[in-house]
């Protein structure tokens, strides 16, 4: 009985929402908004003090928001495989971004499967795996560098530039598809903006956006990093001397120096950042009246997520790629009316990998085997009803590979609790624990505390038994 009510509260939603759930649409259609970089402390629908994203906020309103939502391997490439095939990195082999790798098209994805059951299959924007896409009848992606203002576009019939702003010219060509869509087929829908990325460059209709308000700093913006490991010491991430001019887009004023001139280069960073994030935010709004106009959004199931989170100032950083929580947790928003009760919050631990295996039990097709994530889709169908929700993780797994010399940080891997975080820097031998009950800004390293040594051992244990049951239990 315990059991019961425990999963039954992992996702939680306001009383007039119960029994609004009804039965999944045979074949619905489904779009994806993957971001780039997007943190979910920067979306006002998980609290954001920073700015206002009301049209992502809508998605949560009238679906689910997963609070505890988070990535396999914090970096671009990598993370877009993984939501592809539904495998961690050591499984589909793109475990990192250095010259030479890429991902191999020949593998199994959801889009493939998709097509294969009679959707009509589009992507638009950033891919980033250095190959061709397959599994997608329409595809356009911008090639090499994803500048803002004018990138290259390749698509099967070569590359060419496409001028104006890359957000709004991948929503507009998302929007095209579903305006010229074959109506006889349900249809896929992929649509990858580069931005918030590096380095936010900002367009037109919000160069002023924020002129004159003072951003506030997160708690931690002054981490001395004292009680780290050496690993994570070492990085090259810091808002205070790792930010360029090009980041910046200017010089500072003169005389600026020490922590007045971290709060400077902290000020202009963050709001281009959010200004490049408000322009998301306005195409997602575009986005919603097109399936409003076309009828299509009751049949449509829409995510909203993000390759991985990001430091916004975070312990004095910017940038991915660790295991801290900014870094590792990222947005999930899903609607689904008639379907997914709105104003659900689900406080599951859920992962990238469970992206494909949800959206092909959405639309009735077999998870295959090789796929390694578990399908949220019982845990929101079921909420507010009486059947019991499934078991859900009660750890997660990480894995961190690539050391470059840009930002430097050291492969790591480790395991997360609800209530625990370990991690192990195993090039250097470094190990990190956190306490995220009592320490949930991870200030704290408690590895080497004596009233942590029953947690330290157990955590071990649940790490070496997560890399047997995930397969990744080479030595590197």
């Amino acid at each position: 009985m315990r059991i019961a009510v425990f999963l039954a509260l992992l996702c939680v939603l306001p009383a007039w929402a119960y029994g609004q759930g009804a039965a999944t649409p045979a074949r619905p259609n489904v779009i994806v908004i993957l971001t780039d970089d997007h943190a979910s402390h920067a979306i006002s629908a998980y609290g954001s003090r920073l700015m206002p994203t009301p049209n992502i906020d809508r998605i949560a309103r009238e679906g689910v928001r997963f609070e505890n939502s988070f990535v396999t391997n914090s970096l671009c490439g990598p993370s877009r495989a993984t939501l592809l095939t539904g495998k961690y990195a050591h499984k589909h082999g793109y475990r990192d971004q250095r010259p030479g790798r890429s991902f191999d098209p020949s593998q199994l994805t959801f889009p493939i499967l998709l097509q294969r059951a009679g959707y009509e299959t589009a992507v638009f924007g950033k891919w980033h795996l250095r190959s061709e896409p397959r599994g997608f009848d329409k595809w356009l992606i911008i090639e090499g560098v994803a500048r803002y203002f004018s990138p290259r576009f390749r698509d099967s019939a070569g590359v060419r530039v496409i001028e104006g702003y890359a957000t709004d010219t991948i929503f507009e060509k998302a929007i095209e598809f579903i305006r010229n869509r074959n109506q006889s087929r349900p249809f896929f829908l992929l649509i990858t903006p580069n931005a918030p990325h590096r380095n936010w460059t900002v367009d037109a209709a919000h160069q002023s956006l924020l002129e004159g308000v003072e951003i506030p700093e997160p708690p931690t913006f002054l981490d001395d990093l004292s009680t780290r490991t050496t690993a994570a010491r070492q990085c090259r991430m810091s808002i205070e001397h790792d930010l360029t001019k090009n980041d910046l887009k200017g010089d500072p004023p003169p005389g600026l120096s020490g922590a007045a001139l971290k709060k400077w280069k902290y000020q202009r960073f963050i709001k281009d950042y959010l200004r490049c994030v408000a322009a998301v935010d306005v195409q997602v709004g575009r986005l919603l009246e097109q399936l409003r106009t076309s009828g299509l959004e009751h049949n449509t199931l829409l995510i909203y997520s993000s390759d991985n989170g990001f430091f916004l100032g975070d312990h004095g950083w910017f940038d991915k790629r660790f295991m801290y929580e900014q870094s590792l947790r990222v947005p999930l928003l899903a609607r689904l009316p008639g379907v997914i009760p709105a104003g659900l919050v689900c406080q599951a631990m859920v992962l990238n990998i469970d992206t494909a295996p949800t959206i092909l039990s959405f639309c009735g097709i077999p998870v295959p085997a090789e796929m390694q994530g578990q399908s949220w889709k019982p845990l929101v169908e079921k909420a507010g009803g009486t059947d019991i929700l499934p078991s859900v993780r009660g750890s997660i797994y990480y894995h961190y590979y690539e050391q470059e010399p840009e930002h430097n940080v050291a492969p790591h891997r480790g395991v997360r609790t609800e209530t625990h975080k370990l991690i192990h820097f195993y090039t250097h031998d470094e190990w990190e624990l956190y306490d995220l009950t009592k320490d949930p800004d991870e200030l704290r390293n408690v590895y080497d505390h004596p009233a942590y040594a029953v947690t330290r051992n157990r955590l071990k244990a649940e790490l070496q038994r997560l890399r047997k049951h995930y397969g990744d239990d080479r030595e590197d």
